[in-house]
C-alpha cells in the first residue's frame, strides 16, 4: 500500500509554491506568498520559520545555501524532489475538489434564487 502524504496546510502549501521558481530566503518567501495570493495571506515570521522547519524535517525543503547581508544570516531555501512531488498532488488534489462544485450546473456565481 503506498503512503498518503498528508494534505498540507494552506501556508505551507503556498510556501511550497514560493520555492517553484528556485531557491529564496525567508522575506522573500513571504512576499513571494503575498503575491500569489493577492495579499490574502500574509505569513507572520513565526508561521514561515515553524513550517519551514518542519518541512525540513519532513524533507519537503532544505537549507541551499546562507549568506550574510548587512551582518545578519539569509537562509536560503529549495524544494526537494519530495517537495515538489507533494506539492504538485496536492494541486491535483485541490483541482479535483473543485470540479466536484465548479463542474455542476448551477454552479459558483450561476445559482438561481
Amino acid at each position: 500500500m503506498k503512503k498518503r502524504q498528508p494534505t498540507l496546510t494552506e501556508p505551507q502549501y503556498f510556501i511550497l509554491a514560493a520555492l517553484l521558481d528556485g531557491p529564496l530566503h525567508g522575506y522573500g518567501i513571504i512576499k513571494a506568498t503575498e503575491r500569489a495570493t493577492e495579499g490574502r495571506l500574509t505569513l507572520a515570521v513565526g508561521t514561515l520559520y515553524g513550517a519551514l522547519e518542519r518541512m525540513e524535517r519532513s524533507g519537503l525543503l532544505v537549507a541551499d545555501r546562507e549568506e550574510v547581508v548587512d551582518g545578519r544570516p539569509r537562509r536560503y531555501y529549495r524544494l526537494t524532489q519530495d517537495g515538489t512531488g507533494v506539492l504538485e498532488q496536492e494541486a491535483l488534489r485541490m483541482q479535483q475538489a473543485a470540479a466536484v462544485v465548479t463542474g455542476r450546473p448551477g454552479a459558483l456565481g450561476t445559482a438561481q434564487p
